[in-house]
C-alpha cells in the first residue's frame, strides 16, 4: 500500500491515501503517504453490512477538512474518525447494503 501511494506521488499527486477496508483480517489498516512521509491508520474491523458510500463519504469529509483550512493529514484524520463513528451507528436499513449514518456529529 505505502508503494503505491509513493507510485502516485512519483506521477504528481500531493498526498496519496490507500485504503484498506476490503483487505481481509480484524483490523483495517489505511495509509496516507505525502511528500512529509507515510502515516498508517489503524482501526478495529466493524461488523456491518452499512458500508454503502462510505468512498463518497469519506473524500467529501476529507474535502470538507481540507475547505476549513486543515492540513491534509488533519483532514484524512478526521475524515476517517467520521466514517468510523458512521458505520458504527448505521442503522442497517434494508437487506444489502445500507447507508451510514451521516447525522454523527463531525470532529
Amino acid at each position: 500500500m505505502e508503494q503505491a501511494g509513493r507510485r502516485l506521488l512519483e506521477l504528481g499527486a500531493g498526498a496519496a491515501l490507500v485504503k484498506g477496508g476490503h483487505l481481509a483480517g480484524d483490523e483495517v489498516t489505511d495509509v496516507l503517504v505525502t511528500a512529509g512521509g507515510v502515516r498508517n491508520y489503524r482501526h478495529p474491523r466493524i461488523n456491518t453490512r452499512s458500508t454503502h458510500g462510505t468512498g463518497c463519504t469519506l473524500s467529501a469529509a476529507i474535502t470538507a477538512g481540507l475547505a476549513a483550512g486543515r492540513d491534509v493529514e488533519s483532514a484524512v484524520t478526521a475524515g476517517l474518525d467520521f466514517v468510523f463513528r458512521a458505520m458504527k451507528s448505521a442503522p442497517a436499513l434494508g437487506s444489502g447494503r445500507g447507508p451510514l449514518d451521516h447525522t454523527v456529529r463531525a470532529s
